[in-house]
C-alpha cells in the first residue's frame, strides 16, 4: 500500500513538472498588446516631440496622442495562453512580425527606417496643408535619355498628361502609370514660365523612366524636428502631420479634448491602413482619449473591437482628420466608421 501510493505521489510529481516544462517552452508566436501613447503636442524624456525654430508656435488646451502596439518577441506556452484568454491582447504566428528569413534585429531596423519616412511624409504634407507647394525640381538629364535637349536642370516639373505631379512619388507614379513608349505631356515651368514638353519613355530596369534625376523641394522659412525614439513603423504619420498643424495654426484642433489615432501617411496627405488597430483602442482608452481617428481602411477591424465611450471617426485624408476634428470642436457629428 505504501508503495502504491509512493508510485502515485511520484506519477504526479513527473507529471507537474512535465506541465511545468512544457508550459516554460517557447513557441512560434508573439502577443501584441497595447503599447505607449505619446502626444505629439507634448514633450518625451524631457524633449518637445516636434520642434519649430524661426516661427512661433501655438499652444493647446488638449493632446494629440499616437498610439503604438506593444509586441512581446519570445512567447512561452504559459503567457500565449493569458494572451489567448486577454480581451486587450492578441497571439499571432510569429512570421506576420518577423517574417521567415528576417531577424528580429533587421525587422527592427526596417521599422526605424519606416518611422523617418513617416515623420518625413508628415512633414511634407502638414506644410503643404499650411501653404508651402512641394517643388520637384529636375537634378540632372541623362544625356541619352528621352529628356536629352528637352529639359535641363532647374526645371521645375508641374503634370503629366494634365495630371498634376503634387509631390517626387506622385510623378514616379504617373510616369509608370503608362507603358514604355508612351509619348507623355509634361508640364513644367523655366525661369518662372510655364511650358509643356512631348516625352516618349523608354525602358529602363524594367519600367518606364523619363531619364531625369530629380530633386523634391518644399521651401519654408522655419525649421522643423520631430525627435521621438524607441517608437518604429509608419503608423504614426497622421499623427505627426496634426501635431505640425496644431503647432504651426492659432486655432486649438483639439478643443481641449484627448484625440487618439493612427495611420500612414503620404506626401499628398493620403491616410493609409496600419496593424494592431485593437491594441490601439485599448491604449487609447486607457490614456482617456475622447475619440479616435480610424484610417478609413481599418474601420471594419475597428468595429469589431470597440472601446466604451470610445467614437471611431474615419479618416481617408489628412483633410479628412481637420474636418472631423472641426466638426468636434462645433459640436457637429463627424463621419464614423
Amino acid at each position: 500500500m505504501r508503495r502504491r501510493g509512493l508510485t502515485v505521489l511520484l506519477g504526479a510529481l513527473l507529471t507537474t513538472l512535465l506541465s511545468i516544462g512544457v508550459l516554460a517552452a517557447p513557441i512560434p508566436y508573439v502577443v501584441l498588446g497595447p503599447g505607449p501613447t505619446v502626444n505629439t503636442l507634448g514633450s518625451d524624456n524631457g524633449k518637445e516631440v516636434i520642434q519649430v525654430t524661426g516661427r512661433e508656435t501655438s499652444t493647446s488646451a488638449g493632446q494629440l496622442r499616437l498610439t503604438t502596439v506593444g509586441v512581446q518577441p519570445s512567447v512561452k506556452l504559459r503567457s500565449a495562453i493569458q494572451g489567448w484568454f486577454s480581451d486587450d491582447e492578441a497571439v499571432v504566428p510569429r512570421e506576420l512580425v518577423y517574417p521567415p528569413g528576417e531577424t528580429q534585429e533587421e525587422v527592427e531596423e526596417r521599422n526605424a527606417e519606416d518611422f523617418k519616412v513617416s515623420q518625413s511624409s508628415a512633414e511634407t504634407a502638414a506644410l503643404r496643408e499650411l501653404g508651402f507647394p512641394v517643388r520637384i525640381v529636375v537634378k540632372t538629364v541623362a544625356a541619352d535619355g528621352p529628356s536629352a535637349g528637352i529639359l535641363k536642370p532647374g526645371d521645375v516639373v508641374t503634370s503629366v498628361d494634365g495630371q498634376p505631379a503634387t509631390a517626387a512619388g506622385r510623378l514616379t507614379e504617373l510616369i509608370r502609370a503608362k507603358p514604355a513608349g508612351t509619348t507623355l505631356e509634361v508640364g513644367y515651368t523655366r525661369d518662372g514660365a510655364a511650358a509643356i514638353a512631348r516625352i516618349t519613355s523608354q525602358e529602363q530596369d524594367g519600367r518606364p523612366r523619363i531619364g531625369i534625376e530629380i530633386d523634391q523641394e518644399q521651401p519654408h522659412p522655419f525649421t522643423l524636428k520631430i525627435d521621438l525614439t524607441d517608437i518604429g513603423g509608419p503608423s504614426a504619420g497622421l499623427m505627426f502631420a496634426l501635431g505640425i498643424v496644431d503647432k504651426l495654426t492659432p486655432e486649438d484642433l483639439t478643443g481641449g479634448r484627448i484625440i487618439a489615432g493612427t495611420g500612414t501617411i503620404d506626401d499628398d496627405g493620403r491616410v493609409g491602413p496600419i496593424g494592431g488597430i485593437a491594441q490601439k483602442l485599448v491604449g487609447a482608452r486607457d490614456a482617456g482619449a475622447t475619440a479616435f481617428l480610424v484610417p478609413a481602411d481599418n474601420c471594419a477591424e475597428a468595429v469589431r473591437n470597440p472601446q466604451p465611450d470610445l467614437p471611431l471617426l474615419r479618416v481617408a485624408t489628412l483633410d479628412d482628420a481637420l474636418h472631423a476634428l472641426q466638426a468636434l470642436r462645433a459640436g457637429d457629428h463627424p463621419a464614423r466608421c
